[in-house]
């Protein structure tokens, strides 16, 4: 009986050792888009070390307000685009052993024909060459919102640089300058599409035929590796001389006080470190080591034919102070952005009485009131076009406010919570009327969006056929951003966001987040 006794207890202990040896340290990184490209080298990280990384995408300033409350206590790592979200975020000290891990410049990819035809090969370019293009209607380009992404953050602040006249340091004086004012509202009109995310911005690209594009230098040779396997046309890089910017890509972990965290946080660094896999890194299209050069390049990646200036020493921009960074950051949502002409269509169905109903009013209350909206770096400017179109399985009413005038924005609040939901639902009828109400106005001078939220499958009115031929008959671009809820049918949006090159933003568990995000996305 002792003997087996003691064979039980030895198979528990042999049994609960084994489960021991299964357990995996996991890490939750919170990151920029544009690391995406790196998951094969975190999974075989994963493999060697047993070590669990889950990643999770984010914009730089949604990184940075995380970190400014315990939010970020979530999350193990930290992974921004640049170093300067980390200096404006992490007032409490909470993110430690942060390190580069790569580099990568941001430049303008033109289409080569038109680079060659605006005469901007081979050339030393400056961003008042652009600016001087773009006054006279010779270019366009795609640009992430500088409140929402790093790139679009980080070219901004080039642009001022520039136009200020490479100043040893940008001052709050300097951003009162009227001079300053005309060009970068000028030279911000030339964006005709933009994104709340690098990586969408490249995916945007690739799906549509559009002629520019500002992004990280990495996401330009992705983009054309793709362009030239699909017999397209490649993107030029454009490296201006008097106002590049630089992402420096920091890794920092968070300090929950968790040394098995750390520790495996610490291998993760030194494994992207190592000399493998910073080959591993540069073979796609990071810049690695000093200066951020790129000694022996594969010229398949770092192609000259596409402008990627591989010897090119990178010295990017001084950025300003946290204080002047903040402060341009609130120009540029409120004053110097090309204005966007939003539609926002609700879906005021039977079937969001409730919940649905109370979350989307504090939704779009967070959008319409000033006052929330400056928290999230969401406020409207003076030119913005607002129309919300609430619908059933008809359109209900429309109600337009032009500007940001919170008396008339607050009559647009009350008007959306007096509305009670009722009927069936008609998602085709709203979104054709919507683009009708944009395309009927000068919308080349606004950065255009239909923000369409619906908690149902469309059942009734209008087919998706109809949609697709309306949409083909008046030749716009303007996307149809949507939010799902409840039990909306991601087939039908799926439809949409291919039409219309868009977005689906799933709010089925805060849509409050998600008609942040779409917001940014415009």
């Amino acid at each position: 009986m002792r003997k087996l006794i003691l064979i039980v207890v030895l198979m528990v202990g042999i049994m609960i050792s084994l489960s021991g040896c299964g357990t995996k340290e996991k890490l939750i990184i919170i990151s920029g888009s544009e690391n995406e490209t790196l998951e094969p080298i975190l999974e075989s990280f994963q493999k060697q070390y047993g070590i669990e990384i889950e990643m999770k995408y984010e914009g730089s300033v949604d990184m940075m307000m995380q970190m400014q409350t315990d939010e970020i206590l979530q999350y193990d790592a930290i992974w921004p685009a640049n170093s300067l979200w980390i200096a404006m975020g992490d007032q409490e000290h909470k993110i430690k052993h942060t390190t580069s891990i790569m580099t990568s410049p941001i430049v303008i990819g033109v289409r080569k024909s038109l680079a060659e035809d605006l005469g901007l090969v081979d050339k030393e370019v400056s961003i008042k060459d652009l600016l001087t293009l773009i006054n006279n209607d010779k270019l366009k380009f795609m640009m992430t919102s500088a409140t929402q992404s790093n790139s679009g953050a980080c070219a901004y602040i080039g642009f001022i640089n520039a136009l200020l006249g490479n100043p040893d340091t940008i001052t709050l004086e300097d951003l009162k300058n009227e001079q300053l004012t005309s060009d970068i509202t000028h030279l911000l009109s030339g964006i005709n599409r933009s994104s709340g995310s690098s990586g969408w911005l490249k995916s945007l690209f690739l799906e549509g035929h559009y002629d520019a594009m500002i992004n990280y230098e990495a996401l330009i040779i992705e983009t054309n590796q793709a362009l030239v396997k699909a017999n397209r046309e490649p993107l030029y890089a454009i490296y201006p001389y008097d106002g590049l910017a630089v992402a420096d890509s920091p890794l920092g972990y968070v300090n929950n006080g968790d040394k098995k965290k750390e520790e495996a946080f610490l291998q993760l660094q030194e494994y992207l470190l190592s000399d493998a896999v910073q080959k591993e890194i540069l073979a796609l299209g990071r810049r690695t080591g000093f200066g951020g050069t790129v000694t022996g390049a594969n010229k398949e990646i770092f192609n000259p034919e596409w402008g990627i200036d591989a010897g090119k020493t990178i010295s990017g921009i001084r950025m300003p102070s946290a204080e002047v960074i903040s402060e341009a950051l609130l120009l540029y949502q409120t004053e110097f952005k090309k204005p966007s002409f939003t539609v926002y269509c609700l879906d005021y169905s039977g079937s969001m009485e409730g919940e649905g109903e109370e979350q989307l009013k504090q939704a779009m209350a967070m959008i319409l009131n000033q006052e929330i909206a400056s928290k999230y770096l969401l406020q409207s400017t003076q030119k913005d076009i607002t129309i919300i179109v609430p619908f059933n399985h008809d359109i209900i009413d429309a109600w337009a406010v032009e500007g940001n005038d919170q008396s008339k924005l607050n009559e647009l609040i009350d008007r959306i919570n007096d509305l009670k939901p009722d009927g069936g639902t008609d998602i085709y009828t709203p979104s054709m009327y919507a683009l009708d109400l944009i395309s009927q106005n000068k919308y080349e001078d606004y950065i255009p969006a239909v923000v369409l939220l619906t908690d149902g499958n469309s059942n009734e009115g209008r087919s998706f056929d109809a949609l697709k031929q309306h949409y083909e008959d008046i030749g716009v671009d303007i996307p149809i951003f949507s939010i799902l809820f409840g039990d909306a049918s991601e087939d039908q949006l799926k439809e949409i966001e291919k039409l219309t090159l868009s977005r689906i933003f799933d709010g089925k568990e805060d849509l409050i987040s998600a008609f942040k995000k779409a917001r940014g996305y415009n």
